[in-house]
């Protein structure tokens, strides 16, 4: 069972900045994609940034520019910095990982989900 934790999440200021952390828990855990998704109320769940299997980097167009993922040099750990928020980044962010070696941005229904953490704006 793999677990992912996020944290770093709380409330923020319009033109602030924040920074989300994921860690993978699971010691023989090993993911090409990891990515972090948002779910807003009564919005529907939209990626926001990934690292893909072959190395690049996505972003939704919303956050290009503002938001800038990263990791560590372990691979365990994925951190997304959150730059110049907006009122429409107010969301509850997940981390997740692929669970069948597909697409953790294109697939996301088979990933490995965390827990979320919640990022308010005001």
């Amino acid at each position: 069972h793999v677990q992912l934790v996020e944290s770093g999440g709380g409330s923020v200021q319009a033109g602030g900045s924040l920074r989300l952390s994921c860690t993978a828990r699971t010691g023989t855990f090993s993911s090409a994609c990891m990515a972090w998704f948002r779910q807003a109320p009564g919005k529907e769940r939209e990626g926001v940034a990934a690292y893909v299997s072959d190395g690049s980097l996505q972003y939704t167009d919303s956050v290009k520019g503002r938001f800038t993922l990263s990791r560590d040099n372990a691979e365990n750990t994925v951190h997304l910095q959150m730059s110049s928020v907006k009122p429409e980044d107010a969301a509850m962010y997940y981390c997740a990982a692929d669970r069948h070696g597909g697409s953790c941005w294109y697939e996301p229904d088979d990933n490995y989900w965390g827990q979320g953490t919640q990022v308010t704006v005001s």
